[in-house]
């Protein structure tokens, strides 16, 4: 019985051993499909996959991680804000150049403004003498006058007395190209009272001077009264004024610099209108001879406005 069973027991061992060889056999031989490569063999084990299966399992890990997504999102809001500051500090420069443009334009505009108020002054105020007692006295005076605002910039004045008046007044601002023009038509509805030639001049020595105007403007003008100024050594007096060969005024009147207040013509009618177009001439009569230099007379309409007339720009008399 015993020699049967140690018999039986080796004959279990022998089957083992071969059911064990066999097994091994089939692995070797004939390896399982791989469940990721479709009708393959499973790869090797080699370091490259290690190192990918590593990396995944790190990435796994902060995402699965908190901590680890916070500092990813603040990574990127960093290089996010990095990003807008570059962009922004090289725009707002740009914005503060391309800024200058309009507001140089805004300037030039107002120069070229303040060369049509400067010629409406100046037509209201200067007499349109010529440059020198034998000029020409005509409307052209205002044609290429420049004035120089410093560093505010300068405006240019011309004046077309071809057509209605039309004055074109040029803005420019210094250290810039930019310009801005304003036209005004019919400009001489502001002239209103302007020389007319000839040129004024003494007759009967110095004691009488002669000149001529003419209104420009599209309505009556309708004076009422004068005021005078002069400089003379001798004290003389205006004694009387006639307008187109009418007497207007008879007395004694001394030189005022101020030119201010008026004195109403007292003879012919007290007052004289002038129509559109109309040339008048001006005799001023003193009570001697005066040798008289800067001579200014300045007439008065029905509404107060005065019409300067400058004699003698110069200041060296009459001729």
């Amino acid at each position: 019985m015993a020699g049967s069973e140690k018999s039986l027991k080796k004959v279990r061992m022998a089957i083992q051993s071969l059911l064990g060889d066999r097994s091994r056999t089939m692995k070797i031989n004939n390896p399982p499909s791989s469940p990721f490569i479709k009708g393959g063999t499973t790869p090797p084990f080699i370091k490259g996959r290690l190192r990918r299966e590593r990396s995944a399992e790190r990435l796994g890990g902060i995402f699965c991680n908190s901590k680890g997504i916070s500092v990813l999102f603040l990574v990127i809001a960093m290089l996010l804000m990095v990003t807008i500051g570059y962009v922004f500090s090289y725009l707002i420069p740009m914005k503060q150049k391309t800024v200058k443009f309009p507001i140089y334009s805004t300037q030039a505009f107002f120069v070229a403004q303040s060369g049509v108020e400067f010629a409406i002054r100046f037509a209201a105020d200067q007499g349109w003498r010529g440059a020198t007692d034998s000029g020409i006295l005509d409307l052209d005076r205002l044609d290429n006058i420049q004035r120089d605002l410093g560093s505010n910039g300068r405006f240019t004045i011309n004046y077309d007395s071809s057509t209605d008046g039309t004055l074109t007044s040029t803005g420019e601002i210094t250290n810039s190209s930019e310009r801005r023009i304003i036209s005004l038509t019919r400009f001489t509805r502001f002239l209103r009272l302007i020389f007319d030639p000839p040129a004024p001049s003494w007759t009967l020595g110095t004691r009488r001077a002669e000149f001529e105007f003419r209104n420009v403007r599209r309505t009556d003008v309708t004076l009422t009264g004068f005021a005078a100024s002069w400089q003379s050594a001798v004290a003389e007096t205006i004694t009387r004024i006639d307008l187109d060969g009418d007497q207007k005024y008879a007395g004694n009147y001394s030189s005022d610099p101020d030119l201010s207040p008026p004195v109403s013509f007292n003879d012919g009618g007290n007052s004289e209108t002038v129509a559109p177009n109309r040339v008048i001439t001006v005799v001023v009569r003193w009570s001697g001879n005066t040798n008289a230099t800067n001579i200014i007379i300045k007439f008065f309409d029905d509404t107060g406005e005065g019409y300067t007339f400058n004699l003698d720009p110069e200041v060296n008399g009459l001729p």
